[in-house]
């Protein structure tokens, strides 16, 4: 049963990760409802998170060079001053983590022990506990949030939509089981991760497929840069679903990239194994376009150290038959990160009045069109913190009011992933686009099972059908190279539908 009796009027946190975690820890003491569909931090992107948290804190290193590694990676898109404000936080952020329990590497003499990863000029990434920094720093606010008196846990209970009036936010409608209720408050925050689970191969929770993009765009909220998905591209390559991720700081301790006869591909590339995330990816997938496999070979610079420093992928490569001491690692490119999502400004506000978002649903300008890799944590702990301070600096109401809920029948990605899959992955063209939108636009519209999950595939189709080049995440075969243009960077649900019927009415094969 959902018990909501007390709760009405308080700060409603949808998402346990690491964002959701934090904004309710920074809200404390005023009242929140914390609401996650499973356990605390279970089915939830941070805790699987291997490669670390980027925080420029060495003797050598400071913000301004990790802002233009940030800006390099994010190939023209990212909004400079945001991801400057972000990234200066950095030492309040780690500060705030080891207050509230989480305890980073260190060398022999007590400093940080920082790793590095692609496209950083600098060693500045820290880790917990070699490759489970994502899974110890959920444990650590897991336990903070448990011994908080002012943080209400609706756990096993899913989020399904916002309820508005005039404009502004009312409620969330809040399912389990069979059971519907509606949270009345004038106050939410979406912390509910990405969007991986459209496609058949990601490292993120099948689950999740944008909820918090879905929910905040049907409420009207704008959103942006949705076309730019990054896809890693050293995923276990199993037949497992979810796939395990094989952390980009493997790649960092030097392990090569090589094809089924032993060559190593990305020697000629600039930065080689440690390019930019997109440009790896795509010379993974063109190996094995070409029929051919990828393998990680980390038997020379790690050999019998492997498990000392990776001892999660060492015991799941184990557990697959795979001894990475003695043999190559076989991956494969898989969706692995949304750079969009619901646009946000520097205190987590969206343009919807009583919504915030944090974390990877929300598009804060950091990540421009290809994330660097290891900001993600970062960003989360810092928006968590400031969408905190935001809303306690408005004024809460308990609206009188609400719409009575109606039970909404389980979202089914069946359909919707086997699209996305085909139309939306490394590669794209505009005929695999138009068949997309012209699929998903009447899922979207039949309001069904596929509903939901459609509306997310379909937006991330229109901004990509109407980026006429190529940029970090989004790469279209029928338009290799990058323009200097920002068209669809932002958009609200009429505008995506508005443009997804008119393509469906619009000729074929339209040229460069």
């Amino acid at each position: 049963m959902i018990q909501l009796d007390g709760l009405h009027g308080q700060v409603a946190i949808v998402g346990s990760g690491i964002a959701g975690l934090i904004a309710a820890l920074e809200l404390a003491p005023q009242p929140v409802v914390l609401i996650t569909r499973a356990g605390l931090g279970q089915e939830s992107s941070s805790a699987w998170a291997q490669g670390g948290i980027a925080a420029a804190l060495g003797a050598d290193d400071d913000p301004a060079q990790h802002l233009a590694d940030t800006l390099q990676a994010g190939d023209g898109l990212c909004d400079g001053s945001v991801a400057s404000d972000i990234l200066a936080d950095a030492h309040e952020a780690i500060t705030m983590l080891e207050s509230y329990g989480v305890c980073f590497d260190m060398i022999a003499d007590g400093a940080y022990a920082f790793g590095r990863e692609a496209a950083h000029s600098h060693r500045r990434i820290l880790h917990v506990g070699g490759d489970r920094t994502g899974a110890e720093i959920i444990s650590a606010l897991t336990r903070a949030v448990l011994q908080c008196p002012s943080i209400t846990c609706l756990t096993d209970v899913e989020a399904r939509r916002l309820t508005t009036t005039n404009g502004r936010v009312t409620g969330i409608h809040v399912q389990h089981g069979r059971q519907a209720e509606v949270l009345r408050t004038s106050q939410v925050v979406m912390a509910t991760g990405g969007c991986g689970g459209l496609f058949d191969a990601s490292t993120n929770p099948s689950g999740n497929y944008g909820q918090g993009v879905m929910m905040a765009t049907r409420a009207g909220a704008a959103l942006r840069d949705m076309e730019f998905v990054q896809f890693h591209p050293t995923a276990l390559d199993t037949p497992q679903t979810p796939l395990y991720l094989v952390s980009e700081a493997v790649r960092g301790e030097g392990a090569i990239l090589v094809d089924q006869n032993g060559k190593r591909f990305m020697a000629h590339m600039p930065g080689a194994e440690l390019a930019p995330r997109d440009v790896v990816a795509r010379a993974v997938h063109q190996v094995i376009a070409d029929g051919g496999r990828v393998f990680l070979d980390a038997r020379t610079t790690l050999g019998s150290s492997f498990a000392q420093h990776f001892p999660s992928i060492y015991g799941i490569c184990n557990a697959h038959g795979i001894d990475p001491v003695r043999e190559p690692i076989p991956v494969r490119p898989a969706a692995h990160y949304h750079m969009g999502g619901i646009a946000v400004d520097r205190n987590a506000r969206t343009t919807l009045t009583g919504l915030w978002a944090i974390g990877e649903c929300a598009a804060t300008g950091l990540h421009g069109a290809n994330r660097l890799a290891s900001n993600s944590l970062l960003e989360a702990v810092v928006m968590g913190r400031r969408a905190a301070h935001s809303i306690a600096g408005c004024k809460i109401q308990i609206p009188r009011t609400a719409l009575e809920p109606e039970w909404l029948p389980h979202p089914d990605l069946g359909l919707v992933r086997s699209l996305v899959s085909r139309h939306l992955g490394v590669i794209r063209d505009e005929a695999g686009l138009r068949s997309a939108i012209s699929n998903l636009l009447p899922m979207v519209e039949s309001a069904g099972c596929a509903s939901d999950p459609a509306l997310v595939a379909l937006s991330v189709a229109i901004f990509a059908y109407l980026r006429c080049e190529s940029r970090g995440g989004h790469y279209r075969s029928d338009f290799p190279n990058s323009e200097s243009m920002t068209r669809a960077n932002q958009m609200t649900l009429t505008e995506i539908l508005t443009h997804a019927g008119s393509i469906c009415q619009e000729p074929l094969l339209r040229t460069a």
